[in-house]
């Protein structure tokens, strides 16, 4: 059996003023053309199929193109909810999507959905498990002791009485982790002792008892502690942290119990992101202008400040996402106390010394005059000021 593993969609996505729209659309089709090419029986879909719980009308256009694409292949297809899904949203219309292969669990209620398939090996039990709380879990299983998301977990495979001699597959969007080393991270997500993004973390080895664990939440293609235990990743670049991650997907064949092979497809999107450093000039000069159309993160090593730096990037490079500064006024600031910054000065000492930190000159009175009507407006200081 052979089935393709995605995740972290993000449907509606933007780069801050930059729709995805097209960049998504694009690499979906080319998902398709790997499911086609490669034969596969099966999709599965870890989670955070949308950006938003409230998804724009144009991301639920898209998620119904890909559906009803996929219907028209014939793979049969598994979707779980992630964290930034809704539910309900989510969960919209599948009853109808079964009558096409179209399996969605987005909300756990108390059973971990399962389904069978079948090849000439025998059958392949694949196991749905949407993002969950551990205060969820606790409703359902009261007489359980269950403090941690681990806690959780555990008792949902218990619970679903998974038998290890068979084959079996689960598809899950948590934070799973080594025993000795922390994923690495991409995207949104921050790292704490405990969660990425709001999700406490959870052991492996919970997942003992399956052939493959298709996972989704962290953004970096990436195994987790063993091959088959796997994160496929975004199939897009979302954010900086990720600009120099190479976008793939899983494409898995079971044969029978044990034998599992993994081949990494390279995904190549319509428009790369990229992170380019140093002086504008050098970043402007022609023999160093590529990809025109890429999404494009500056940091100018410039000491002074370059008046109208995105217009001038935005020039070139029409699709600059952010620019921002590496120079010896900024790292100055990065060992700077701001505990103690604002003690015993007024907002004029205040900025006034922010923007000599920064610019190295004294603000002008029409700046300050600015900031000052400013900060009135947004109600930080009041007209005596």
């Amino acid at each position: 059996m052979r089935f393709v593993h995605i995740a972290d969609l993000h449907l509606g996505k933007s780069l801050k003023e930059f729709d995805l729209f097209e960049d998504q659309k694009y690499i979906l089709n080319q998902i398709l053309e790997i499911i086609k090419e490669k034969a596969v029986d099966a999709v599965l879909i870890a989670g955070d199929v949308y950006d938003k719980a409230i998804p724009s009308e144009a991301a639920t256009n898209l998620l119904d193109y890909f559906l009803c694409s996929l219907s028209e292949i014939g793979v049969k297809t598994f979707i779980i909810s992630g964290n930034h899904d809704s539910d309900d949203r989510l969960n919209y219309g599948s009853s109808l999507f079964k009558t096409n292969q179209i399996y969605i669990s987005s909300k756990y209620n108390g059973i971990l959905d399962k389904y069978m398939m079948e090849d000439a090996q025998g059958e392949v039990n694949i196991y749905l498990l949407p993002f969950v709380k551990a205060a969820q879990v606790r409703h359902f299983f009261q007489e359980e002791e269950i403090v941690s998301y681990e806690d959780a977990i555990r008792v949902i495979l218990e619970k679903a009485g998974v038998d290890p001699r068979k084959r079996n597959i689960i598809v899950a969007h948590q934070f799973v982790t080594g025993r000795t080393e922390e994923p690495a991270l991409g995207g949104s997500e921050s790292i704490g002792t405990q969660s990425v993004g709001l999700v406490e973390k959870i052991g492996y080895d919970c997942f003992d008892g399956f052939d493959y664990v298709a996972l989704g939440h962290i953004h970096s293609p990436q195994k987790v502690g063993r091959e088959e235990i796997r994160y496929s990743g975004s199939p897009l670049k979302y954010s900086l942290n990720e600009a120099n991650n190479e976008k793939s997907i899983p494409v898995v064949e079971l044969g029978k119990k044990g034998e599992v092979s993994i081949e990494l497809i390279p995904l190549k999107p319509l428009r790369d992101l990229r992170h380019v450093i140093g002086t504008i000039k050098i970043l402007l000069d022609k023999k160093n202008i590529k990809a025109t159309e890429d999404f494009i993160y500056a940091t100018l090593t410039d000491e002074d400040i370059i008046n109208d730096a995105m217009g001038i990037f935005q020039q070139i490079y029409p699709n600059t996402v952010s620019i921002d500064y590496d120079n010896s006024h900024t790292r100055a600031l990065e060992h700077v106390d701001i505990s103690r910054i604002a003690e015993n000065k007024s907002f004029t000492e205040l900025i006034g010394d922010f923007y000599h930190m920064i610019y190295g000159c004294e603000i002008s009175e029409e700046e300050m005059n600015y900031m000052r009507m400013v900060a009135k407006e947004a109600g930080v200081i009041n007209e005596a000021d």
